[in-house]
């Protein structure tokens, strides 16, 4: 994959999670919180949008999300683009009026990570529900102050990654990264070898 057209795609998608599902939902009173669907993500209230490839499906029909600008976007789906940076400091900061500038078979590669994380943490804690946080753009849950999860890339690593971030840091050659460790999903070729990622964090932060 093209690293240029997968980092902007990944942007796109998540200037598309804040402004179009997120922020909207919010602004409805269903929080920020976003969640996984085949093809993409969605939201998990109010307005009923989810992303599937590159394209928004809406109620009543779909809409290619190339092509136009994030506030027109909003606008055929029948609300206002929104950021949240009332809620958070580390979004996208992107401008509503800027264009989507999204590949197709990025859209799918990203989607893909994101659906072999979801079920990697599904099977890891059956009791907790993963998140899509419309902030880092990562799929995740917390198990004993420990974080695990998904993320598409950003501005440190380019391509998605599995992660696990202890609260508290640990040390050893299995923490690669500031945060815990970090593994590449072309690394992790099914949801099976991203749990397993998961279960050698638990082992290593000491937590089972």
């Amino acid at each position: 994959m093209d690293e240029q057209k997968l980092v902007s795609t990944r942007r796109a998608l998540h200037g598309v999670a804040e402004l179009i599902l997120a922020g909207p939902q919010h602004r409805l009173g269903g929080g920020i919180r976003l969640r996984v669907v085949p093809g993409g993500f969605a939201t998990v209230a109010a307005p009923d949008f989810r992303v599937d490839g590159d394209l928004l499906v809406v109620p009543g029909g779909s809409i290619e999300l190339s092509g136009g600008t994030f506030a027109e976007r909003a606008k055929q789906a029948g609300v206002e683009a929104s950021r949240l940076d009332e809620v958070y400091s580390g979004g996208p900061k992107i401008d509503p009026d800027s264009a989507i500038d999204l590949d197709p078979a990025a859209a799918r590669l990203i989607a893909d990570a994101f659906a072999r994380g979801d079920a990697a943490l599904r099977a890891l804690d059956p009791d907790a529900t993963p998140v899509l946080w419309p902030e880092h753009f990562d799929v995740g849950i917390t198990l004993d102050e420990v974080n695990y999860g998904v993320s598409p890339g950003d501005d440190t690593i380019p391509e998605p990654y599995a992660y696990v971030g202890p609260w508290a840091a640990r040390t050893g050659t299995f923490w690669n990264a500031s945060f815990g460790a970090t593994r590449m999903m072309t690394d992790l070729p099914d949801s099976e070898a991203v749990l397993a990622f998961f279960r050698a964090g638990q082992q290593q932060a000491g937590v089972v």
